[in-house]
């Protein structure tokens, strides 16, 4: 009897260190258990925002290029031949029609004698004819003659008194007064810089967007501070295969003549003109890991929703935004680092 007395003392307190030891296990396990709860927010998120809203939004670009001159022209004559005067310098601005250099004249003045001996002879065949002292086959053969000598003076003249066919800048001088013109470089090279033109390579995208006459406006490193405006003069008909790009010739007045050929510009193209969503590009979030933009609305109740949205152009400090957004919609600007989707916020 007494030996089944102590088997029952012994089972009894194998049941209580059982039984102490499943709490001091089960309280070892509860904080664990609460470290791995997700954090509850305490309270509302104090942040500031602003009211999406619509504008005309331009959807302009910029492209880089190079100011040229409208026209160029290489004075010539058509053959070789001393150079006996030089009238103008490199730098100095000329009209169309003036006499930029002379070459020597010997042909010419044989060609002008010649002529003039043609033309009194065409006069007294011409009487002669018309009271019928000679043959109509006689008259025409004297002026012919007379057409060619006029026609070879006309040229030779020419290509003796040397003429700028435009207005412009000279811009190169090859020979010295006394220099025999071998036929290589020009005597002179004058560029028309009024207007001046730049031609743009414009992505294929914007084909239907650009027509001639649409203005421009443009920016030279050489000139700060200074905006100079032009239009579309001419759009060429094809697309290059390689860049998909087509090119657009722009012209620029230029009457002060302050672009030069060379100088480097950007030129700013306006294609069309959106009504769009415009809101503080603070209010756009970047999801990281991926290219998804997304911003913080606020609802009627204080609560946010994450929206992805679609921006466009960045204006400044602000972003267009194409899609996920209406005209009045409460979007975050500051504040939103600690938010979640459904936070609660204050104002």
């Amino acid at each position: 009897m007494k030996r089944i007395f102590q088997f029952g003392w012994i089972a009894v307190a194998a049941v209580t260190v059982a039984a102490c030891a499943g709490k001091s296990s089960q309280k070892a396990s509860e904080p664990a258990s609460t470290a791995s709860a997700a954090p509850v927010q305490a309270g509302p998120v104090k942040v500031e925002t602003v009211l999406a809203s619509a504008r005309d939004v331009p959807q302009d670009e910029t492209f880089s290029s190079t100011v040229q001159a409208y026209a160029i022209n290489n004075i010539v004559p058509q053959t070789g031949g001393r150079i006996k005067k030089i009238n103008v310098e490199v730098g100095d601005f000329v009209r169309a029609g003036q006499v930029l250099a002379e070459m020597d004249a010997l042909n010419l003045d044989q060609a002008r004698l010649k002529l003039v001996n043609d033309s009194t002879e065409l006069s007294r065949l011409r009487t002669l004819f018309q009271e019928g002292g000679v043959s109509q086959s006689d008259f025409e053969q004297v002026e012919l003659a007379y057409k060619v000598s006029k026609s070879q003076y006309d040229n030779l003249l020419e290509n003796t008194v040397l003429r700028s066919p435009i207005s412009g800048v000279v811009t190169a001088r090859g020979y010295d007064k006394g220099d025999m013109y071998a036929m290589a470089s020009p005597i002179y090279v004058v560029q028309q810089i009024t207007p001046v033109k730049l031609l743009v390579g414009i992505s294929e995208t914007d084909y239907t967007k650009l027509h001639r006459g649409d203005a421009v406006t443009l920016t030279a490193d050489a000139l700060p501070g200074r905006e100079f405006t032009g239009k579309v003069g001419r759009i060429y008909p094809t697309i290059d295969p390689a860049s998909h790009t087509f090119t657009a010739e722009i012209l620029v007045p230029n009457n002060d003549r302050a672009l030069r050929p060379g100088m480097y510009a950007r030129v700013k193209v306006t294609f069309e003109v959106n009504h769009s969503i415009v809101i503080p590009d603070a209010a756009v979030v970047k999801q990281q890991g991926s290219g998804v933009r997304v911003v913080y609305v606020v609802g009627p109740d204080n609560t946010v929703d994450l929206v992805e949205v679609r921006p466009g152009r960045h204006i400044g400090r602000e972003y267009e935004i194409l899609e996920g957004l209406s005209e009045g919609d409460r979007v975050v600007v500051k504040g939103h680092s600690t938010l979640r989707n459904g936070s609660q916020v204050t104002f």
